[in-house]
């Protein structure tokens, strides 16, 4: 495993986790990390917790994230999930290279499955005013489309938030119109590949399911954002849209990943972002792929 390809099969699909490269969170831009990764955290309980992570609350000033895309190759189609931040920050847009480290070109896509469109999810969509992906179907769900691009987003999203999110999504998505296709149930995509409702940290979130054979893969995009929202699955995050949506789409797709054993992809955890939900007490915790036992 290298940090910017990671191979993997899903039964008889290729998959390769991508990086995009990464983005470190501190002030003054954002809040420190534990009061933007955790802000309903009680406070009696966080510095606890934290510990146990090894993290020492007091000196943590800034958090390096990873922005990971997912890539399956089903054999008779190259889908893509998510296209990365572009040029959001000078540690970012490395999509496209190690797509070519690959021999994949943009117009060797065949469907882009967009998750939410915050702008380290879609920033890879648009180059020069048109779509990078010129060859591929596009997808959304609906309700993040209509979030983004009609005035919901303005009325929902904080002054501090607003106009950077607002501005990002709307041109990285409305050059797309004619070539996107808003989904509004839980269809299958392609053979093997079906996208889940998972609402709450955007209206419109996409949870991924990819099935080959006996082998399950669940991209869970940013229902998640760090590990240790696995433990404590109440806690939620400053970019967290609809909280009370989170806790229940986390609660949701936790219990459906421990019950399937499924492999799970988060976009932001360490490189690769792989690993698997394990049953702890009365939660859960996460297992990175390489603390797997085989």
């Amino acid at each position: 495993m290298n940090n910017e390809n990671y191979h993997f099969k899903i039964g008889a699909f290729g998959c390769i986790a991508l990086s995009d490269g990464v983005m470190t969170y501190a002030p003054p831009t954002f809040p420190p990390p534990a009061v933007f990764l955790f802000c309903n955290a009680p406070g009696d309980r966080i510095e606890k917790v934290l510990r146990g992570h090894n993290i020492n609350i007091h000196q943590w000033i800034q958090w390096t994230s990873s922005y990971t895309c997912l890539l399956v190759n089903t054999g008779k189609c190259r889908v893509l999930v998510d296209t990365g931040a572009g040029r959001l920050s000078s540690s970012t847009g490395k999509l496209l290279d190690n797509l070519k480290n690959e021999g994949i070109t943009p117009d060797d896509i065949d469907l882009v499955i967009l998750s939410h469109a915050h702008p380290d999810h879609i920033g890879g969509n648009i180059s020069k005013g048109k779509p990078v992906f010129t060859n591929a179907r596009w997808v959304i769900w609906e309700d993040e489309w209509q979030f983004w691009t009609t005035e919901q987003a303005e009325s929902r999203l904080d002054e501090h938030s607003k106009e950077i999110l607002i501005n990002i999504a709307r041109t990285n998505l409305l050059p797309l119109q004619s070539k996107i296709e808003l989904v509004h149930e839980e269809v299958e995509l392609v053979p093997g590949i079906r996208v889940i409702k998972s609402p709450g940290h955007t209206p419109g979130l996409l949870a991924i399911s990819v099935v080959s054979g006996k082998d399950r893969l669940l991209y869970i995009s940013d229902v998640v954002i760090h590990p240790i929202h696995i433990a404590e699955p109440e806690w939620f995050a400053a970019t967290d849209v609809i909280p009370d949506q989170v806790i229940a789409t986390r609660n949701k797709l936790l219990n459906q990943a421990t019950l399937e054993k499924s492999l799970v992809m988060a976009f932001h955890f360490p490189f690769p972002g792989l690993g698997y939900i394990l049953q702890k007490d009365k939660g859960w915790q996460w297992q990175p792929i390489k603390e797997r036992v085989k």
